[in-house]
C-alpha cells in the first residue's frame, strides 16, 4: 500500500498526523540522522546541507 501525502503544509498536516496515529506510516523510516541534543548546531548544519548529506529527517534527542 502506498500512501501519498504530498508536501507537508497546513492543509496536509492533519492527514499526516492521522496516518501516523493509525500506524499507517512508520515515521522512523524517514529518519536519516540522529544527534544528541548538545550537537544541535551540527544537526542543523547537516539538515541545511540536505543535498550534500542526503538528510531527510534529523532527530535530536536527550542523552539517556
Amino acid at each position: 500500500m502506498t500512501i501519498t501525502t504530498g508536501l507537508v503544509d497546513t492543509y496536509s498536516t492533519p492527514t499526516l498526523v492521522q496516518l501516523l496515529q493509525e500506524l499507517q506510516i512508520d515515521a522512523r523510516r524517514f529518519v536519516t540522522q540522529h544527534f544528541p541534543l548538545d550537537e544541535f548546531m551540527d544537526a542543523y548544519d547537516v539538515f541545511a546541507r540536505a543535498g550534500e548529506t542526503s538528510a531527510l529527517k534529523v532527530v535530536l534527542a536527550r542523552a539517556a
